[in-house]
């Protein structure tokens, strides 16, 4: 087994070779804050030495609950150079779910920074946890990062890990069921980044761009990872409503996107430059570069080279879209339980609707039911406490992602729905809804679609609205999804064709608990609330019903 620098002898490098050039960048009340590789090591190595104060047994469980922010990656750094576990949560879990993890992994300090509703989040925190609060988030009744390291003399030895030690517990939003806490060892996270940025061909210049949940495996190993283990810069956002602006400000180099980000993307475009309008400047030969590069500047992706989109299928016509004006979106396609590392596509060699090859070191098949098994040295140990579901999860080395998938003869592999989220219809047949849900959320009226007939003659489809859909009068959205449904189908098999589609009023939201917090569907919990009333939906004459 190759040895790979950990992420902390990644920092001692940056600190040693290049201690003044800005790593981190943060906006506060819209103003940029900086942080050097010599700053950001100074910041981790005194709350590093204030951690060791505190006399926890070694591999101790320290959780952080924020959202992104320069003091995140401190506090996971400082974790690690303590000799203790971290524990990532997501800024948006209700109390009880909050208290349910905390108490399952058996945390015992907690830092808490950057978050929209603390105070519904605090009852969740039980009252045995040391809680330490972030500067500029303060939260009422903790003490403050910078009052707790003022005095503390930072850790001055380059402190190592053993790469073999347990690095972390990710508990993972299930769409079905509790989160699941997925442990992953120091080695992991040298062997992901490193082999992935060698791949992606990533250096130094890099500018990263934070947004998504760096509790999630995604943002965590390509952000945080991706910066330590290139050298480059990472800018941060500050809100959804200062989002654009940000992003515009960094011009990122590498950025990652979930289906949602490139929809609201492309309705923000459409909304100043209409389709129809587009269509004829871009058919202007001198205009139509001109007109490229300025929504790509607007957007903050003129500089990008490396544009991914993952976490759920993103629509071909979508990625077709974007092409045009020369966003070349790359999809990549990994899991919590394989330290993301799995597939992505490199951006001179893009096949739309697949999720690129197998990165190096990677073994890739298909079980008989086409299930994708992956194998490669950076697999979880396991699910924390859940040794049975450990074994269920990985057997002979594989790690069974419930994913289905083809590949063709070139290596690319296409994803095809899961293997758990077949359901039988009353004919008897099987029935995989993600592909059919892919084919309908290319209509922009649709936000989220989930196909469900367990039981039924036919699948039907559960619709909720996007915000340009709710904008539209209901013929106009009625007529759009009838021709949607009137595309779609001819292209399913005779048993997968859908008979209906239901616009529900009911947002599906983290609060109400029907998305988890990466925004999938919990498809059971969708079910178990409106599967009274399919029957009644299927026997309805129109093709488009609203609830």
């Amino acid at each position: 087994m190759n040895t790979y620098p950990s992420p902390l002898e990644m920092l001692y490098k940056w600190e040693q070779e290049t201690p003044n050039k800005i790593y981190m960048r943060q906006p506060i009340k819209e103003v940029w804050h900086d942080w050097t590789w010599k700053e950001t090591a100074n910041q981790v190595r005194k709350m590093a030495a204030y951690l060791k104060s505190l006399n926890l047994p070694h591999g101790s469980r320290i959780g952080i609950l924020s959202k992104n922010c320069a003091h995140w990656m401190f506090s996971d750094l400082a974790i690690m150079m303590a000799g203790h576990v971290s524990v990532p949560l997501y800024p948006n879990l209700n109390a009880e779910t909050l208290k349910q993890i905390l108490e399952h992994s058996e945390t015992q300090v907690l830092f808490v920074g950057k978050l929209d509703d603390f105070e519904s989040m605090r009852p969740g925190i039980p009252a045995n946890i040391q809680c330490i609060a972030y500067p500029f988030y303060t939260e009422e009744g903790y003490p403050i990062w910078d009052d707790l390291v003022q005095d503390v003399t930072p850790i001055s030895e380059d402190l190592m890990r053993d790469p073999e030690e347990l690095a972390t517990i990710i508990y993972t939003s299930g769409t079905t069921g509790l989160p699941k806490g997925v442990m992953h060892k120091f080695f992991n996270f040298g062997f992901a980044a490193n082999n992935a940025v060698k791949t992606i061909d990533l250096d130094n210049t890099e500018k990263f761009f934070s947004y998504l949940p760096l509790c999630h495996i995604a943002e965590r190993l390509l952000v945080e990872m991706g910066s330590l283990y290139t050298g480059g810069q990472v800018s941060f956002a500050e809100s959804l409503d200062t989002f654009t602006q940000n992003l515009s400000e960094t011009q990122p180099t590498v950025f990652l996107g979930v289906p949602r980000i490139w929809t609201k993307f492309q309705q923000g475009v459409l909304a100043k430059l209409p389709q129809k309008k587009l269509n004829f400047l871009l058919s202007i030969p001198v205009v139509s570069s001109l007109i490229k590069k300025k929504i790509r500047i607007g957007l903050g992706l003129n500089g990008a080279t490396n544009v991914f989109t993952g976490a759920a299928p993103t629509p071909t016509s979508t990625i077709k879209w974007f092409d045009r004006l020369g966003v070349k979106i790359q999809e990549a396609y990994a899991m919590t339980e394989n330290c993301c590392y799995s597939h992505v596509t490199l951006n001179d060699n893009i096949k739309i609707g697949c999720v690129g090859r197998a990165l190096p070191f990677c073994e890739v098949k298909l079980s008989e039911q086409n299930e994708i098994l992956i194998k490669h040295d950076a697999l979880m140990l396991g699910y924390y406490k859940e040794e049975k579901m450990t074994a269920e999860t990985i057997k002979d080395g594989w790690l069974y992602t419930g994913d289905e998938g083809s590949i063709d003869l070139d290596g690319f592999l296409k994803i095809t729905g899961r293997v758990k989220d077949l359901f039988k219809s009353s004919k008897g047949k099987y029935v995989a809804p993600s592909p059919i849900e892919m084919k309908l959320s290319a209509n922009k009226n649709i936000e989220n679609v989930c196909v469900v007939g367990d039981g039924l003659p036919q699948p039907i489809a559960l619709v909720v609205l996007s915000e340009y859909g709710k904008g539209r009068s209901k013929e106009d959205v009625t007529a759009s999804l009838a021709k949607t449904l009137s595309v779609v189908n001819p292209k399913l098999d005779h048993h997968e064709k859908v008979k209906r589609l239901v616009v529900l009023q009911e947002e599906w939201t983290i609060e109400n608990k029907l998305l988890t917090p990466t925004m999938k569907i919990k498809r059971n919990s969708v079910e178990k609330m409106h599967k009274k009333h399919y029957e009644v939906w299927y026997d309805r004459t129109e093709h488009v019903i609203w609830d």
